[in-house]
């Protein structure tokens, strides 16, 4: 059976870009996605939610954000579902959550449409 594991997102960042460079060289932007949508309720009132979701960014691509990104800047996010686990550290408990690591980013406050 086929499988498919894409995502494409548009939504604001809610915090300026997290640039880190790597022992071995590579650069990595940890962005953090505000994604608002209004929907009407069971009682016909329009309502809206926000839900965050994190984004990791390599190479070139993750230099470009932490240059040209910051708090409130509008995106586009092509990329694919990832889980990423870690021992905590005050408990020693096992933690995952998932993530979308993205593969292309569309910058779109700007007047001319940058792709990273």
């Amino acid at each position: 059976m086929a499988q498919l594991n894409e995502v494409f997102l548009m939504g604001n960042l809610s915090r300026d870009p997290r640039v880190n460079r790597m022992a071995g060289g590579s650069v990595v932007a940890n962005l953090s996605l505000a994604l608002n949508r209004s929907f009407k309720g069971n009682d016909d009132r329009q309502r809206e939610e926000v839900c965050f979701v994190d984004v990791t960014v390599w190479g070139k691509q993750a230099e470009w954000c932490g240059e040209a990104l910051k708090k409130g800047s509008r995106v586009h996010v092509r990329g694919h579902l990832k889980q990423e686990g870690w021992d905590d550290k005050k408990t020693g408990e096992k933690r995952s959550k998932i993530i979308v690591e993205a593969e292309r980013i569309q910058f779109l406050d700007r007047k001319e449409k940058v792709h990273a």
